[in-house]
């Protein structure tokens, strides 16, 4: 057979047979592929400084930050819930961490003034903030010049407790329904205080009046602790308090406490149920959480967040936290944020149907 035949002659020997047109096509695509494929590699080897120029100053951060000391702001009243656990978490990140968080105290207007001053400020891991649940319901409240959501970057939340719904012992109700029927049969007869117009309190009890469809009668305080004492003196009728501030008093028999406001039962109080037992759906968490300046670089976020998460399981936090009728928590900084969110939406629900007002 003649050398110069076409591509597609078949050459013929004792056992196969080859289509040499077949073979050169496989040839010339096995040729493209390696080309393909030394092409790519070339230009990954091209680009990997590049990229690991650009991915320096993040892991610059994220192995070096902190470099010098980092301000904690509380944006309310030292001495108070949000101050106390804000010193407990400072301590445990100064020795974590190497360097000393310190604790800021800026309070004002139901704690927004603080919120503000760490939402403006540098955002580069140097300027956090702690706040309490309160810090949702603002955005309900008040006119902010900054966004709650969009101008905050979340770290954590911290913990969770509830408010106990209480009773002075001359109330004739013992449990959560018997108070229930008698806010119906005497609409306005009971008397309930809180720490404050708008306060987190008073929005707890204002929720409970509008799922329930019951009418009570609001006193506000300046601060829990002159209602608590009125409420033991028996100048009001109900309240709602924090674990710490009331389960002695109800221990002790001067307060008789009818629910828990969270979604679960009070592991120190067993006994008494969740409203959402009666009510489904009602829930008022009153959590600690904290977050940064929107635009603080991430790998910082993850380290805090990291630092965080291995603080609230050590047994020490977590004994003093139960201790102050809280729950520790954690999470990360996405579910934190729709915590926020979901907060946010539910309290300003809250506050258009009660014509709430400061």
């Amino acid at each position: 057979m003649s050398l110069l035949c076409p591509p597609t002659t078949l050459l013929q020997t004792d056992k196969h047979q080859f289509n040499l047109h077949a073979l050169l096509k496989t040839t010339q695509t096995a040729v493209h592929d390696a080309r393909t494929v030394l092409r790519v590699a070339l230009r990954h080897v091209a680009v990997y400084p590049l990229l690991m120029a650009l991915a320096a100053p993040a892991l610059s951060q994220m192995t070096t930050w902190p470099t010098k000391a980092v301000r904690v702001i509380v944006p309310l009243a030292p001495s108070g819930g949000t101050d106390i656990v804000t010193r407990v978490f400072n301590a445990q990140l100064t020795s974590q961490l190497g360097q000393t968080f310190i604790t800021d105290n800026r309070a004002g207007a139901g704690g927004t003034i603080g919120a503000e001053l760490a939402a403006r400020a540098t955002p580069d891991g140097y300027t956090l903030i702690i706040v309490p649940a309160s810090y949702a319901a603002n955005a309900a409240l008040y006119k902010l010049s900054y966004d709650p959501i969009k101008d905050i970057a979340p770290v954590s939340m911290l913990t969770t407790g509830p408010l106990i719904l209480t009773v002075n012992p001359t109330v004739a109700a013992h449990s959560f329904t018997e108070l229930i029927e008698l806010a119906r049969a005497k609409p306005g007869s009971i008397t309930f205080g809180s720490s404050g117009s708008g306060s987190f309190s008073h929005l707890t009890a204002e929720m409970l009046r509008q799922m329930s469809k019951t009418d009570f009668l609001h006193i506000p305080y300046k601060g829990a602790g002159p209602a608590l004492v009125d409420l033991l003196g028996g100048h009001i009728q109900m309240f709602f308090g924090s674990g710490p501030s009331t389960g002695g008093h109800i221990r002790a028999g001067r307060l008789r406490g009818l629910a828990v406001t969270t979604q679960k039962r009070l592991t120190t109080l067993p006994d008494l149920p969740t409203i959402g037992e009666y009510l489904p759906g009602y829930a008022s968490e009153f959590w600690f959480g904290m977050w940064a300046p929107a635009g603080t670089p991430k790998p910082i976020i993850l380290k805090l967040n990291q630092a965080l998460q291995r603080i609230l399981k050590q047994p020490d936090v977590i004994e003093r936290l139960h201790t102050d009728g809280m729950q520790s928590v954690g999470s990360t900084p996405d579910a934190f944020a729709r915590t926020i969110t979901h907060d946010i939406n539910m309290w300003t629900q809250v506050v258009k149907l009660g014509h709430i007002t400061l």
